[in-house]
């Protein structure tokens, strides 16, 4: 199955929610969701936004973006972002009354596995008519899977300092939740492959610790665990000292079905059997209906050859797999090749676009000029290289990096030999009263910058002329 993913931040502009003087749950909703749709779109996940500015929706328009995304469908997933309120501390997830516990319970550990207190995952009913939902993002969104999250409460010392201090670490635990739940392989911002593990049948924190090179009191204190007790389907960070203990491209947590065998497993996945054994140190061959298997997905980067690159599809490929090995994103993949969905056959050739080069070229000389770019939402390597004359390999090249994944703040330096202002947009700034200030024209500005309209977002970088 498919999924898709709305993210909607609950409440905003004239409904502020939760109060805690000037501090409104309106801003950390947004926040929280802007970040969730950003991580989704880099791991090639379809995504949308109720809103991504501080709009006053009401019940009907909210609930009529969110059945439009995608469709009221079983496989559009709901992540309704809240703050709470009320005196309690934690945080807490709602599913609904047509949905199983499976995802809200996934959420919610993985919440707790970045540090906050975990309180319930639960479904609330109307008291008028007990067979309904209480809460309307239940009750109104038809057939999809919605869940309502409060991250903790704003009224509350301890809690409040941790949604200021770590609420996008809670984002990130409900991506890497909702990653493994549809399985999507999931890695890090940082372009890490997942350090989490899913506790199975038979599990204990000494066969885990032993299994991932670590000490029972390092897990334990890596997941803020007061005892030794484990439940099945538990996400436990692993602090990892062996980075190879997991490998480069993430894993899918995959849940043996009735007929598999490991053989079956490893076909669909284009892996081997060993693969699967040595990643998850099964003892035996013989496998357990709903037992859980950790599917690694790395394979290198496809040859790169001359001008026009096309790669032919592989068992096990996807579109962001393949667009993170180039260092592209799933969007430039899709233009380049005219692409009406997500899906891909095996056999399928696909061009992969931009101007990649022979491994073995020389290093970015150093230049007198360097611009100091911070990444964007929707950017990659080949975006940037391309805005500003460069190819992606010089650019990761000259920043040293040892991937082609970007994280969302991170900062480049690039290489030119053109004078340019880089400008961070600030509170009251347009694009019109920036190019004042330059003495230069908006259309300049947008034509550098690539932008097609005249919208500007509070610590967005701009290219000025100088």
């Amino acid at each position: 199955m498919n999924y898709s993913i709305v993210v909607d931040a609950g409440h905003g502009g004239e409904d502020p929610g939760a109060v805690n003087g000037n501090i409104y749950e309106k801003d950390f909703a947004l926040e929280v969701s802007k970040y969730i749709y950003d991580r989704f779109r880099q791991l090639g996940v379809p995504v949308t936004l109720t809103r991504d500015t501080d709009e006053t929706l009401d019940r009907n328009e909210r609930v009529d973006r969110i059945l439009s995304a995608y469709g009221n469908n079983p496989n559009v997933i709901v992540l309704s972002n809240h703050i709470n309120a009320g005196g309690g501390e934690g945080a807490e997830v709602i599913y609904a009354l047509r949905n199983n516990s499976t995802l809200a319970k996934n959420v919610l550990d993985s919440i707790g596995a970045e540090g906050q207190l975990t309180r319930k995952y639960y479904q609330r009913r109307l008291p008028s008519d007990t067979s309904k939902d209480y809460y309307f993002i239940h009750r109104l969104t038809g057939n999809t899977q919605p869940l309502l999250i409060e991250y903790g409460f704003i009224d509350n010392a301890s809690d409040l300092r941790k949604l200021q201090n770590n609420l996008l670490d809670y984002g990130e635990a409900v991506v890497r939740a909702v990653s493994n739940y549809i399985g999507v392989p999931y890695v890090a911002p940082d372009g890490s492959s997942s350090n989490v593990y899913v506790v199975q049948s038979g599990d204990s924190l000494y066969s885990i610790a032993i299994k991932f090179g670590v000490t029972v009191n390092e897990l334990k204190g890596a997941n803020n665990l007061t005892s030794n007790l484990l439940s099945i389907g538990q996400i436990l960070i692993i602090p990892r000292t062996t980075p190879e203990l997991t490998p480069p491209g993430g894993y899918i947590v995959y849940t043996v079905q009735s007929g598999d065998t490991l053989y079956k497993i490893a076909n669909n996945y284009g892996v081997t059997v060993n693969d699967i054994i040595e990643f998850n140190q099964l003892p035996t061959t013989v496998l357990s209906i709903n037992q859980q298997l950790l599917i690694p997905t790395n394979q290198s980067p496809p040859p790169i050859t001359d001008g026009v690159v096309r790669y032919t599809v592989q068992a096990g490929d996807s579109l962001w797999k393949i667009a993170n090995q180039y260092g592209i994103t799933v969007d430039e993949l899709i233009s380049a090749n005219n692409l009406t969905s997500t899906s891909l056959q095996i056999g399928d050739v696909l061009i992969i676009p931009g101007d990649i080069e022979e491994p073995n070229e020389t290093p970015v000389p150093p230049t007198s000029n360097v611009i100091e770019y911070v990444v964007q939402s929707g950017d990659s390597l080949y975006s940037i290289a391309k805005k500003y004359g460069v190819t992606a390999r010089e650019l990761q090249q000259y920043n040293n990096l040892p991937s082609t994944l970007l994280s969302i703040g991170q900062v480049l330096k690039i290489p030119t030999t053109e004078d340019y202002i880089v400008y961070y947009v600030t509170s009251g700034d347009s694009l019109y009263s920036i190019a004042q200030r330059y003495q230069t024209s908006v259309d300049e500005i947008k034509l550098l910058n690539g932008l097609t309209s005249n919208l500007l977002n509070i610590g967005q970088t701009l290219i000025i002329p100088a």
